[in-house]
This record gives C-alpha cells, structure tokens and sequence, in this order.
C-alpha cells in the first residue's frame, strides 16, 4: 500500500499506537521492532482488541482475505512519511527545537508562553526521536494554531532524518555541548549533527532563533535569518536579559520586567530568554509572557527541589554529560546553602573521552570543595579522587550506605546519567 492510500485511512481513523497492550478503539496500530521484540507477531492482537487496521512489513503475518492488515515495505518508514504527509496537509507553523542541554526544558518554556495566545501542540516528555516525532506530528489537527516539536539525537545525520520529517518553519538550537561522543565521534561531530537543523532552515527559507552569546551557533548560522536573544546587550537583539540572582531558584530581568521562576539553575536564564524571545516575536503579550515563565513549574527530576525532614535535594538525575555536570556544579557552588554534599552518577555515551571528561569533574569538584562527595559508577570509581570522596558500584550499594548512616542538614546536588538510577535515592534522604 501507497503513503497516499495510507493516509486516506488515517484520517478516517486519525489514532496511532505502537503499543499492542495501548489499543484504543479505532485506531491504527503499527507493528514496529526492536531489539526483543517484533510488532508483527502482535498484530493481529491488536485487531482483536478494537485496532481498525495494523500495519505490517512481514508478508508470514499476512492473512489472505484480511484487508485489515496493511502490508508496508518497512512499518518504522510507513510512519514517518505518514507523518510527513499529514504535517503538509495540516499546514500548521511548526518550530522545531533541538540542543544537547535544556532542549526539553526550553520546549516547556516555548509552549507555556505560546499558549497563552494560540492553540499549542508541543513535544510531550521527551518523545523526541525517530519514533516519537511522527506520533507527535500525527496528533496535529486543524485547531493546532503552532507546534513546537522536540528533536533529539546521539548519531550524526538524526537531525537531518527529523528534520525532512518536520519540515519546521522556525527552529532552534538551545546549544551544543559534550555529549553521546560515543555516537558522534567528537564535540565537532556534535555541532554539524546538531546544526543540521539550520541546514534545513537554510535550504527552505525558514528563520532560526539563536543565542547571540554562543560562538559555537554563531559560526554555523551564516546565511540564516535569524531572531536573536541573550544576556551581552546588543542593539540586534529581540530580547535582553539579566540574571539577577539565583537563591536557589532563577530570577531574572529582561526588558522592563522582573522574573521570579522555579527554575534551579544560572543555566536555565538562556533557556527562559529563548522562551520570551519566541513569545515576543509572536506577539504574545510581555505580562503574559512573564506569566507563563513564572508559572511553569520543572518535573521529571530535571533541576528540582525537594525539601525533606533532614535535607534539602536538588535532584537532576534525568541525565548528564560533561556539560551539563559543569553547568549544575557551577552553579551549586554559587548556591548560598551552608552545607553542601554532591552525590554524582556516571555520564554515559562518552567513547574515548569518559575517563578525561570524569576526571575533569573530579578536578572541579576538589577546586569548589564541598562537604561531601559521593560517587555513583565505574567510571568515577576509576578516578584520580580525594579519599575522602566515597564510591559505590551503583546505586544499589549508595542505597545500603543511605540505610546505614542516613546525611542529614545538608543540600544535596543529585546528577547523573539517567541509566545510573540516583533518582532512587532521593525518596531515602
């Protein structure tokens, strides 16, 4: 079957799932693979829990007489050009947001502000790569006013494959750092994949919001018309800001306003600039924006506090790569909290660069000299460390040592690659 044939079936039943055990009625069900599994096999589970149609690649899946299931040449491309196919025909103004730091929290940010004039579909969680984006795309109907569609990547060219799926009229890079070296091979290989989201804004006429403070997105944005935020005052920019403390949480001013966020964080103000930048240049009331930036509140364990009966927390445990432990190290250095404990995990995906990238931490952490230290996963343990500073394997063994002797009166920085787990340590201290 054709992408155009497909596509007229999905606008009689405009529902996706991949998920065999998720059918809702009506829907279509696609029958992808992984690693340990293969949609096909549940297919026609699918039917008989209430799918209209599945969408199979295997032709010993098939049933003579069964128009229900739909016979596709690859069910992982199937959906993604149906997404393309349907983002064309919905014709909706689509900003695409990539980044290796912040670009989820910035997501938040853009379609917080963005919702307070137009109708918004944006990104959930970080549904983000090359399954995520199509079932995002496909849930675009034509009340949607703007979309705000998150891309990730950790193998060169994943942007570009995105970005021919998006077909974004506006995007931004939140910026380029450290991170999936594994993947990409260097910090270079991070910014050509990260700046093929400008390569395509480039090709199609399209308009780039860009920090004027980073180099890194200067260089590679000749030829772009671009919107331009950030915190060096320069005539060309949209919107200006200055951080103005950060005790714990942000607050900045930008224009002739004072923000007072729940964002943890020095870091975040970039992200909170980018945010205003995009409302202003879509004529979203100043107040309103203020409003929005105030309001949101950050989850998934990504740079938030929690106060319990003996610590205070400031739990990032989402993920974590070079840059981003440098950013959250600086800036709970700068916190004013008396004492100070790091309890840091692994940062995964670094190739040949993980022992000098944890040693680099190291060596900030001996330089800002917390109180204590405590050291999740191999790769810390291989340092070059302080005695002082404890290790553990993994989580589990920090765990048993939390159970043993429980920290107490401290404010406690929890980051690390999500793989390592520290997140179950917060509801122990």
């Amino acid at each position: 079957m054709n992408i155009k044939e497909l596509y007229d079936i999905f606008l009689q039943h405009p529902i996706i799932t991949t998920d065999s055990r998720d059918v809702p009625q009506g829907s279509i069900f696609f029958a992808l693979k992984g690693e340990n599994f293969n949609g096909n096999a549940y297919a026609k589970a699918a039917l008989e829990k209430g799918a209209a149609f599945a969408v199979i690649d295997e032709q010993e899946y098939a049933e003579a007489g069964n128009e229900r299931l739909i016979i596709v040449e690859d069910v992982l491309s199937a959906l993604q050009q149906l997404a393309k196919q349907h983002r064309t025909h919905i014709g909706t103004t689509i900003i695409g947001i990539t980044g290796t730091n912040g670009k989820t929290t910035t997501k938040e940010l853009i379609a917080a502000v963005l919702k307070k004039k137009y109708n918004v579909l944006y990104t959930q969680g970080n549904l983000n790569n090359h399954i995520g984006v199509p079932k995002t795309l496909l849930q675009l109907n034509k009340e949607h006013q703007i979309a705000v569609i998150e891309m990730g990547a950790n193998h060169p060219g994943e942007i570009k494959t995105l970005t021919e799926i998006v077909q974004p009229d506006y995007g931004i890079i939140t910026n380029v750092g450290k991170a999936h070296l594994l993947g990409f091979g260097s910090f270079e290989g991070v910014i050509h994949t990260k700046g093929e989201l400008y390569d395509f804004l480039r090709e199609d006429c399209g308009t780039a919001f860009i920090n004027n403070d980073n180099p890194h997105l200067q260089a590679i944005s000749t030829g772009l018309r671009l919107i331009r935020y950030g915190q060096q005052a320069n005539d060309e920019l949209l919107t200006q800001g200055e951080l103005l403390e950060c005790n714990p949480f942000l607050k900045f001013k930008w224009g002739e306003h004072i923000c007072q966020t729940q964002l943890i964080g020095s870091y975040n103000l970039d992200n909170a600039l980018a945010a205003a930048c995009i409302g202003t240049f879509f004529a979203v009331p100043d107040e309103d924006i203020n409003a929005a930036l105030e309001g949101y509140a950050p989850s998934n364990n990504r740079s938030q506090l929690t106060i319990t009966e003996k610590n205070r927390l400031v739990v990032d445990a989402y993920n974590a790569n070079p840059t981003s432990m440098q950013a959250a190290l600086d800036n709970f250095k700068l916190m004013p909290d008396g004492r100070k404990m790091c309890i840091l995990g692994d940062m995964k995906e670094l190739g040949e660069a993980s022992a000098e990238e944890h040693q680099k931490t190291i060596d900030t952490l001996c330089e800002y000299g917390f109180e204590a230290v405590w050291l999740v996963g191999e790769e810390f343990a291989k340092t070059k460390h302080p005695a002082t500073f404890r290790t553990f394997a993994d989580v589990n063994e920090a765990k048993e040592s939390i159970k043993v002797s429980k920290p107490e009166g401290f404010t406690i920085l929890i980051k690390g690659s999500n793989s390592t787990k520290l997140v179950q340590l917060a509801e122990l201290l």
